[in-house]
């Protein structure tokens, strides 16, 4: 999963299945209906659905396809008649076009070189997120973890079991990182993994790949999305109100988080082309959105943080109502698909 091997190793390795299993079902003879996820944020399986459906394996869409809507966004996609609508235009436009149409498969070299993209940011990932200790001390300062689990969100509870990061549910664990506004589990060691091809003389084969690959656009697109709602200040002041005084080993995973969120937003920028983020016509509309909805959202981020302050020993510990209510509308706003 995602939380287990980082953003990018997952899509690969899921990319890789459905095309087995297309392989399959051609060679017997059975009928293929995969079953996708879509949820609010990038992590949970968000983002355009119209690039999304085009960068499917070739054949994995043969006239259906099978999906469910996270119940959290549900609203947005068939709250209203007109909405319901155009989000079944989406649908049907893509799967019609995805049919008709499938992407040509990608190169053995292109293949060969988002194989190693995927494996070395996972092992970034991971020894980051599994393999440092202090960073679970990072995450529970800075983020509102665990005010979650106190707040009976959910059908689940947060965890399976007693434990750190690898007993915490996935859901609760982009949640928390995206009330933050640091968005971490989607782009970290993504920056790395591209660098390094970068310093070694593949820029032009991945911006090759970003032109003429459906499924590594939608890929790198998404993440450029993600990168536009990462909000640097609100994750700092974060860090400034909860964070006072960090030890030394949390204090050395926070400067490593912030160089791979620099090294990331290089890389992208770099495989894109892009002067800004979202600057293609088509991604105008997500970055208007973003624009608009920044300063309804930082205000209640910078409220969120005052509640998290942990109070006096002798002090009541504060209600949880109005923590309910800001991390409610904070996630209204942020786990939008745009």
């Amino acid at each position: 999963s995602a939380k287990d091997a980082g953003r990018l190793a997952s899509v690969w390795v899921l990319h890789k299945a459905q095309e087995a299993l297309v392989e399959l079902s051609m060679r017997y003879g059975i009928k293929l209906n995969l079953f996708h996820g879509r949820g609010g944020s990038v992590g949970r399986g968000g983002g355009p659905q119209y690039l999304a459906t085009l960068s499917q394996p070739a054949g994995s869409v043969q006239g259906w396809m099978r999906v469910t809507v996270q119940g959290e966004v549900i609203d947005r996609f068939f709250g209203l008649p007109s909405i319901a609508s155009h989000t079944m235009e989406r649908y049907t436009v893509s799967v019609l076009r995805a049919t008709l149409a499938p992407p040509e498969p990608p190169s053995q070299e292109s293949r060969a070189l988002m194989e190693t993209l995927a494996e070395r940011s996972c092992q970034v990932y991971r020894s980051i997120v599994f393999d440092t200790p202090a960073f679970v001390d990072l995450f529970r300062a800075i983020t509102p973890e665990q005010e979650l689990k106190a707040l009976n969100i959910g059908s689940r509870p947060s965890k399976r079991s007693v434990g750190g990061i690898e007993a915490l549910r996935a859901i609760p664990w982009i949640f928390a990182w995206t009330q933050s506004r640091l968005q971490l589990p989607v782009w970290l060691g993504v920056g790395t993994a591209i660098k390094e091809h970068i310093a070694a003389g593949n820029i032009d084969k991945l911006q090759g790949m970003y032109r003429e690959w459906p499924f590594f656009r939608s890929t790198v697109e998404l993440l450029e999305v993600v990168l536009a709602k990462t909000s640097r200040r609100i994750a700092r002041y974060y860090e400034d109100v909860l964070l006072a005084s960090p030890s030394e080993e949390v204090d050395a995973v926070r400067k490593k988080v912030w160089q791979e969120l620099d090294d990331f937003e290089e890389a992208i920028q770099q495989v894109t082309g892009h002067v800004c983020l979202l600057e293609e016509a088509h991604s105008q509309s997500s970055r208007v959105a973003i624009l608009n909805r920044t300063p309804l959202v930082d205000p209640l981020n910078v409220l969120q943080a005052a509640i998290m302050v942990p109070p006096p020993p002798c002090a009541r510990a504060p209600a949880s109502e109005p923590l309910r209510t800001h991390v409610a509308h904070i996630a209204v706003r942020c786990l939008r698909r745009d």
